[in-house]
């Protein structure tokens, strides 16, 4: 049966999810109400439990469907990575080597099992605009070598009482934090080399869009050795011993965790920028650790959850950035990656003052006891100090926008000034080397 003769046999809801510049995605879904079911059960001659096994969505219903009449069989279009996670390409060869005929194939799949070891391809994101379905990896070895390494570190997050995909998520954030950063790493060579080799040979021509497209794969050999690490109850202790165990101390640039760290991944000279990259997902795996032994963490929660990854610290998706990317090339400046264009050392400057200022209003609950001049005297000091931490902050960032390539009438009137006024902190900022 042709495709279109096929859908008329259901009464569809909605009509099939497409790109935001046209197209129909990849990853479309269908759910179907249990008339619907019991249709393609007999369409197929399957029956309904084979096709539970074999299909993630069958089951799943939603407000479009049940409000539909009874004994109507109807259908809804969904994306795939709303009903049951992500979604991938699968293997064309693979395909073919089956079936007999070479189409195209998505199945839902984790990232820790992108690679098609029998053909050496990374297979892609099924849900981003654009043409590839996979990449090569002949010439990466290490890419495969850690899929085969990852099976292992799932046994030992198993034995270790936590669920492997928190263990890869927490992983993957804090690797795809240092990719973003990478760009300003002088001594990195291994992550150009793979996305060369991914690239077919050279990313220069369109650097930008590869180290979106390629990242996933170029990264994933880290991802599972940061995973490996984080895992590993010896490296917790070093985190223990750096925040200076019973006699609590503020965690050095120099600490023995993060430069152990490094030299896990192959990166001797990566622990200084990995300790000083403050607010991101590997530092708050470190304070939740320390707490735990601290005793300090409070009722069960994400605070003292090792393994809870912000909203915040999620990696952006590659249909996102690329998202992101068509529109910078629409309108040059107005959507640029903050992390790619941001030196780490203003985000760190940036992250600092706010990190104060949230300090000091913390401490304004611990003074509202006591002779009501001294509160007073105290509540005045913190809130002028927060209040200078605040403006520094938004300073920065305004000067970091600007030089980011930001119109500066745009900058201007997001911080609350005149144009003027900010070319002349500008010139100020670098009068004064920041």
């Amino acid at each position: 049966m042709e495709a279109k003769v096929l859908r008329s046999c259901w009464h569809w809801r909605n009509y099939p999810p497409g790109h935001e510049g046209g197209g129909a995605r990849a990853d479309a879904e269908v759910l179907l109400n249990t008339p619907g079911r019991r249709l393609l059960a007999g369409l197929c001659g399957v029956e309904e439990d084979v096709l539970t096994r074999a299909l993630p969505s069958w089951g799943q219903e939603d407000a479009k469907l049940s409000a539909g009449q009874d004994g109507v069989p109807a259908a809804a279009w969904r994306t795939g990575g709303a009903v049951a996670g992500p979604v991938a390409f699968g293997c064309r060869l693979c395909a073919a080597r089956r079936t007999g005929t070479a189409v195209r194939v998505v199945r839902y799949a984790p990232r820790w099992q992108r690679v098609c070891v029998r053909h050496g391809r990374w297979q892609l994101d099924a849900d981003a605009d654009q043409p590839l379905e996979h990449l090569d990896l002949r010439g990466v070895p290490e890419v495969t070598a850690a899929q085969r390494r990852w099976a292992g570190v799932a046994r030992r997050a198993v034995r270790a009482g936590v669920d492997p995909e928190r263990v890869f998520a927490l992983a993957y954030a804090v690797v795809a934090r240092w990719w973003e950063q990478a760009l300003h790493w002088e001594r990195e060579a291994v992550w150009p080399r793979r996305l060369h080799q991914v690239a077919g040979g050279n990313a220069g021509g369109d650097l930008e869009r590869w180290r979106i497209v390629g990242r996933d794969a170029v990264v994933f050999p880290e991802v599972v050795a940061v995973a490996d690490a984080l895992l590993d109850p010896a490296m917790a202790e070093l985190v223990w011993r750096d925040s200076g165990a019973g006699r609590p101390r503020p965690l050095p640039a120099d600490g023995t965790f993060c430069r152990r760290l490094g030299e896990r991944i192959g990166r001797g000279w990566l622990g200084p920028l990995a300790a000083t990259d403050y607010g991101g997902p590997l530092t708050s795996w470190m304070g939740a650790v320390i707490r735990l032994r601290r005793g300090s963490g409070g009722p069960p929660g994400y605070d003292n959850d090792p393994w809870w990854l912000r909203q915040e610290h999620q990696p952006a998706t590659i249909a996102g950035q690329l998202r992101v990317l068509g529109r910078e090339k629409k309108a040059p400046g107005s959507g640029r990656m903050w992390r790619a264009t941001v030196s780490a050392d203003q985000r760190a400057l940036i992250t600092r003052a706010i990190e104060g200022a949230e300090e000091q209003l913390l401490q304004l609950r611990r003074v509202q006891t006591g002779p009501t001049a001294d509160v007073a005297r105290q509540l005045l000091r913190n809130l002028r100090h927060s209040a200078a931490l605040i403006e520094n902050a938004w300073k920065r960032t305004a000067v970091a926008a600007a030089n980011a390539g930001m119109p500066l009438e745009e900058v201007a009137q997001w911080a609350g000034m005149s144009a003027d006024a900010l070319m002349d902190m500008l010139a100020a900022g670098h009068e004064d080397g920041g």
